[in-house]
């Protein structure tokens, strides 16, 4: 005849989280799983209600109330930290004996498996958490890789639009970036000043020192713009040797003239190339926005270099607004030259 201790035995390997209770209520035995749960501590010997919380059934009050709900879902809480919730079944010993009571997680199985370090042998070989493990660990696996995949392909985005905006030799923006911020300060009605800026002298630092020689002026040049400008202003090269430079929420003329004129000294400084040194200057031309009733990037542009050329007639290394009679003069210029 199979004794309780023969079937505690039994139990511990088919049910690892079971529990057995005598008539009033004391823990006579339980499964190894459960001493993980109480960092060694036995329940042997303790009141069934002084380890664990009933929470449902509400009715239950007493060890005689709990061992009618034989077949019943039965809702636990440990009473010690961390407080795991879990599930189990109860079905009476023989002869009032007491009770055997089988546990499970249910839903708090991830969290007991990190809490208690539980691995495959605490669970029942049939017990179909082990398939649910292995399954949420193979889609946290997944949703890693596929977090880790978008993480690139945002960076490769990123990077793809940085380059896209980006002119290669200057690290300053492009001609794309400039028409890209134009627009979005017109569509936000937001005030500002464009300054187109045009290099003199540039051709004959690449006849007489070469293309490379350019090269290393145009990197000055665009470092010289950066440092006359603010954080949040923009510097674009639309050019071989042209730049466009836009001041959001600068009106003011006499700033921006101090600005084009101190920008052309500086441009004006010596260059060296090795031991060659190399001299240029600049002419640059401003338009506010507005000065157009509905401002549109390409008439704004149009007026700057309208501008741009005024300076230019005027001796070069110059700064000039854009005023209605400068297209008047610009045509007649031409005329003649024609």
């Amino acid at each position: 005849m199979m004794t309780f201790d023969d079937l505690a035995g039994l139990a511990s390997q088919v049910c690892p989280m079971h529990v057995m209770i005598d008539a009033e209520g004391t823990v006579t035995s339980h499964g190894p799983t459960l001493l993980k749960l109480c960092d060694g501590d036995d329940w042997k010997g303790k009141s069934f209600f002084d380890v664990l919380d009933l929470q449902r059934p509400r009715w239950v009050k007493s060890i005689s109330d709990l061992l009618e709900t034989a077949g019943c879902k039965l809702h636990f809480q440990l009473r010690e930290a961390p407080h795991t919730r879990m599930k189990g079944v109860l079905v009476p010993l023989p002869d009032g004996q007491g009770a055997f009571i089988n546990l499970s997680f249910g839903i708090s199985v991830l969290d007991a498996v990190r809490d208690f370090n539980l691995t495959s042998q605490d669970f029942s070989p049939t017990d179909l958490t082990i398939e649910m493990l292995y399954l949420v660990e193979a889609k946290s696996a997944a949703m890693e890789a596929s977090r880790q995949l978008n993480l690139r392909l945002q960076g490769a985005k990123i990077a793809a639009e940085e380059q896209a905006f980006t002119d290669t030799l200057t690290g300053l923006k492009n001609r794309r970036a400039m028409d890209h911020v134009l627009n979005r300060l017109i569509s936000g009605g937001r005030d500002f000043a464009l300054m187109h800026v045009d290099l003199d002298f540039f051709k004959s630092v690449n006849d007489t020192f070469g293309h490379a020689a350019g090269d290393t002026v145009l990197q000055r040049v665009a470092a010289i713009m950066v440092d006359c400008t603010r954080k949040f202003d923009t510097v674009a090269r639309i050019g071989g040797d042209e730049f466009v430079l836009v001041f959001e929420g600068l009106m003011d003329r006499n700033r921006l003239q101090d600005l084009g004129r101190r920008l052309i000294t500086r441009l004006e400084e010596p260059i060296m190339y090795g031991v060659d040194e190399c001299r240029i200057s600049a002419s640059a031309g401003t338009t506010l926005s507005t000065e157009l009733a509905s401002p549109d990037p390409a008439a704004l542009l149009h007026q700057a270099d309208v501008a741009l050329y005024a300076a230019k007639r005027a001796g070069r290394a110059q700064h000039m607004f854009y005023a209605p009679g400068l297209e008047a003069e610009m045509v007649e210029h031409d005329t003649k030259s024609a």
